[in-house]
This record gives C-alpha cells, structure tokens and sequence, in this order.
C-alpha cells in the first residue's frame, strides 16, 4: 500500500490501475482519491501510469497461472540440484517483467550466487532473492486468522512490530500458545493493538501487595482489573472487598523489591522482543550476469538494498 501520484481524474475506488515503482511496473487497486498533493506532504511512492487494459488483465492472468508456476518448478530444480538448505516459499513476477523476485526461508545465511547464476541466464531478466521469516511467510501464504477475518498483515500492516508476553499478560489473555499464537507460530500481532491503552489504565491502579484506604476499610490489594479499573482488597480481619480505583483514598505503602506479582511474573516469561519484521537479505543478478550474495560477516548496515537489507546487486 502507498501514495501514487497521477494525471488522470475520476478514479474509483477497487479500480485496477498500473504504476511505476521502484522496483518496475506492477499492478494495483485503487484504495482511495486523496486529491491534489499539498507542500509539506510526504513524498509520493511513485506514479499511477494508467487503469489496466483487457489485455494487462490477461497477461496478469498468464503471469498467476503460467509463468510464476514454471518459475517456482524452475527454481525448486535448481535448489535441490545445487543442495541449497533452503525452502522456496514464492515467488513474484512484475507486470512490466523487470524483475522476479523469490522469497525463500531458512535457518541461516545461504550462498545463493550460483542460484541466481542460473536464474538469470534461463529467464534473461533481474534476479531477487529474498530470505524471509515465519511471520513474512504467513503473509504471503495464509489467508485467514483464528477469528475468521483476513490476516492484518495482509490486509493493511505495513511493518511487524514486535509482540511480547508481557502484552497477553498485561490483558489477562489465556497463555495457552495454541490460542494466543497466530498462524505463523508467534504470539498475535493484534494483542498489541490495545496494550497502549491497557498500560495507561494500569498506571492508574495501585500495585498488586499495596496497602490501600477505602472507604471499605484499609488491606492489601490482591487483584486487579485493569479494563473495569477496580481493585480487590484483602481487609485486615480477612474479608475481600472490591472497589473502584476512585473510591481509593490513599495507597499507604508500596509492596518490597520483588514482592509484587504480577510484575515479577513478566520478567523470565517475556519473549524476546522480535525484530520490526523478519530479517531479509537479498541478491539480485542482470541478465545473464553473476549475483553476489552477501559474504559473511559483512556489515549489514553497508548494503546497498532498499531500507538497509543487505543487497549485492550484478548486471545493472
């Protein structure tokens, strides 16, 4: 998704159209009119060339059903004849033919110059190699989540942000895997939408093990709930009380170093934190030119690839 700047007026919205991005000619929908640019806007993505042609439909139509097809069986051969430890996930072909692009996943870095070589020299255009993580795969493959809508990464999320434990514990989510973990195995990337809002309303709660006055009488809290903003308070002759956080008339004591549970619950079951994104590098090659990929222990942040991805680039 992005910002395309055009000539041409009166577009729909769910059009196909073609445009022109820095990768070459692909196929889009329009998603909305946003009328003419201002100063100060953020710069355009590229350009809307023209709304698609019966005859661009068709060759779209060839590219899903033919060529990409023939593209995978083809790399897929090479693969396996080179014993290269990887998995072909897809693979991309643009409109215009500038480039195909497969993406593949594996569990470390993979020499893939000798792939690319071959590519290249059978299908005489730009060569990308991909290698992607379980959350990009799911992107491209999957198409439903468990509430039965479409996945937000492939309907409208630019970026995967990480997710941690401490955000299904946060919102008292069950910490079953199997209900809490998306279709690519991680923890779901909608359990972040609401913990902002989830932190704030837990900033206004006294600590779990605070001592508190009430109007109910004065104990120890117990129990939070963060979305009803009320607290259970244990009295000193044992009795369980609960009360709105405004009906606090003062927190009298915080709980000892590490006496609080719900925070010392977070600290050895907290996941480490995902990259914005599964780490990717590419290598492209010119026709019939070699493609490099990038050597180890290279410095990743030297690579000439889009966003700072590691890419060597052959046969411009």
């Amino acid at each position: 998704m992005g910002v395309f700047t055009t000539e041409i007026a009166g577009l729909r919205r769910g059009e196909r159209v073609a445009l022109r991005t820095e990768r070459g000619s692909e196929a889009g929908d329009v998603v909305e009119a946003l009328g003419e640019v201002k100063e100060g806007d953020a710069p355009a993505d590229g350009e809307l060339l023209r709304v698609l042609a019966p005859e661009d439909e068709d060759r779209l139509r060839r590219i899903a059903q033919e060529t990409i097809p023939a593209e995978m069986k083809y790399c897929s051969e090479r693969i396996k004849a080179l014993e290269l430890p990887m998995k072909l996930v897809d693979a991309e072909h643009l409109l215009g033919g500038e480039k195909i692009i497969f993406y593949f996943v594996a569990d470390g870095r993979v020499d893939f110059r000798q792939l690319v070589k071959d590519i290249a020299r059978e299908y005489r255009t730009r060569i990308e190699l991909r290698q992607i993580g379980v959350r990009d795969e799911a992107r491209l493959l999957s198409e439903l989540g468990h509430c039965g809508q479409r996945l937000c990464c492939k309907c409208f999320m630019k970026s995967l942000e990480p997710v941690t434990m401490r955000m299904a514990k946060s919102q008292k989510a069950t910490l079953d895997p199997t209900k809490i973990s998306g279709v690519c195995g991680r923890l779901m990337c909608c359990l972040r939408y609401e913990d902002r809002v989830y932190s704030e309303l837990k900033g206004k709660l006294p600590k779990r093990g605070s001592f508190v006055t009430t109007a109910k009488g004065s104990g120890k809290v117990v129990d939070c709930d963060i979305l009803a903003q009320m607290v259970a308070v244990k009295t000193a002759n044992a009795n369980l009380v609960r009360v709105r956080a405004c009906e606090i008339l003062s927190v009298e004591g915080r709980p000892p170093e590490g006496d609080d549970e719900e925070q010392g619950g977070d600290r050895g079951d907290q996941r480490p934190p995902e990259a914005p994104g599964d780490a990717r590098r590419e290598g492209e090659a010119g026709p019939g030119r070699d493609g490099n990929a990038p050597r180890h222990g290279q410095d990743r942040r030297n690579g000439r690839g889009r966003h700072g991805r590691n890419s060597r680039n052959g046969g411009r």
